[in-house]
């Protein structure tokens, strides 16, 4: 079987972090491209680290070639306040990643979205994540996989203090968000990474995919 490069976006992140551990593991792929703005801090045989303004990732389409993209970029209200600073970051990277897939031919791309996006919501962040799955879906790559998780789990290198106090209220009430609610129930960034690997290696029939179906693909 020819092995494949996987293009990653969001390396340095929780779950960037997991998928890169999982690609460089796997015998299927041969080559991780990394774009990010800061290194991930160690090299490896299958690495291939470009650190660039990700801002202005459409410079690099000559080196933006392989056979599938994992895309795990994402910002917060807390670190990031400015609004046109949010929106080119999470709407024009992956929006970006997915034009640059067209042009290129590759034939995969699979995004991390949030539950709860939607294009027409009355809610900035939830609007912003839904315009950028609409624009993602317009570049009609061949497989593509839109990622709607929960709130994510697991311990980040930066101290978001809301963000833990608001992770523990939720491992209680995740017990009771049962039937129509359990895709509401926090879920772990491994869980995440674990479905990615599993998406770009198997046929699925959802475009779009909700956090308990996530569970059920990544556990």
């Amino acid at each position: 079987m020819k092995q494949k490069t996987a293009i990653l976006l969001g390396a340095t992140g929780l779950t960037g972090g997991i998928i890169l551990d999982l690609l460089l593991k796997n015998d299927s792929y041969n080559k991780v491209i990394l774009f990010s703005r800061t290194s991930v801090g160690f090299t490896h045989p299958k690495i291939e680290e470009h650190l660039i303004d990700l801002l202005q990732l459409e410079k690099y389409s000559s080196d933006f070639t392989g056979d599938e993209i994992f895309c795990c970029i994402g910002t917060t209200k807390k670190k990031t306040p400015d609004k046109e600073t949010y929106k080119k970051i999470d709407f024009g990277i992956p929006v970006a990643a997915a034009k640059l897939a067209h042009q290129n031919n590759i034939n995969t791309i699979i995004i991390i979205s949030a539950l709860g996006a939607d294009a027409k919501s009355s809610v900035f962040y939830n609007q912003i994540k839904g315009k950028m799955e609409n624009a993602v879906i317009a570049q009609k790559i061949k497989i593509t996989y839109i990622l709607q998780p929960a709130l994510i789990g697991g311990e980040r290198a930066e101290k978001r203090v809301g963000e833990w106090i608001f992770k523990q209220v939720m491992k209680v009430f995740d017990v009771m968000l049962v039937g129509n609610l359990a895709k509401y129930k926090s879920i772990e960034p491994e869980t995440i990474a674990k479905a990615m690997l599993w998406l770009a290696n198997n046929p699925y029939h959802e475009l779009k995919i909700e956090s308990d179906v996530l569970k059920k693909i990544g556990e």
